[in-house]
């Protein structure tokens, strides 16, 4: 009887312990992140959640989806089928420092020739988040790509702008799944780690 009961016990911690972990996998720092979501009429799963973090201050938690889980960045950032990468601001930024971030991000898995390349695109996305002015705590931007269209950037499910192009989406998605990704265990749990 005994036996039957520390078995039992046993068996419930498992279980317990299994769906907290189920839980912490779906809310980072306060933020439940959605298990799928919809992008140009497809639903896209989610690949994997982290946490952006600079100075101590979580920036933003970044959750990438795509149409099936994928391990590789490299093949991630070749393959043109829709996906998103959505980042959940937990710090207030302003739309300068935010796009230079982006910038600088950009420009580290980039070369001169490549930001070059890129022109036209960075000033249409400077002029998108010119029109933002600023995130705070709670905002979310999706920046979603579509093969036909390009990259959607919207702020709380409002578009702001589409930059076309599949070498400024393959140049986005660098950033945090690039040989020098903004954040090395970012680019981990972006990639289901």
């Amino acid at each position: 009887m005994g036996g039957e009961r520390l078995k039992m016990k046993k068996i419930l911690l498992l279980g317990a312990m299994l769906l907290s972990l189920n839980v912490h996998a779906k809310e980072l720092a306060g933020v439940a992140v959605a298990d799928s979501v919809q992008v140009g009429g497809q639903t896209l799963v989610l690949n994997g959640a982290g946490i952006r973090t600079k100075f101590f201050f979580k920036i933003y938690v970044g959750a990438l989806y795509l149409p099936q889980k994928q391990t590789s960045g490299e093949a991630i950032i070749a393959d043109e089928h829709p996906h998103r990468m959505a980042l959940h601001i937990l710090h207030e930024l302003s739309s300068e420092k935010l796009f230079n971030a982006v910038k600088d991000a950009m420009e580290d898995n980039q070369t001169a020739a490549g930001m070059a390349a890129l022109a036209e695109q960075m000033q249409q996305m400077g002029k998108i988040f010119d029109t933002v002015k600023m995130v705070k705590p709670g905002d979310v931007i999706t920046l979603d790509y579509l093969p036909d269209s390009g990259t959607q950037i919207s702020v709380n499910g409002t578009a702001c702008g589409t930059i076309s192009g599949v070498a400024f989406n393959r140049a986005l998605l660098r950033i945090w799944l690039g040989e020098k990704p903004i954040q090395a265990d970012l680019k981990k749990e972006l990639l289901g780690g």
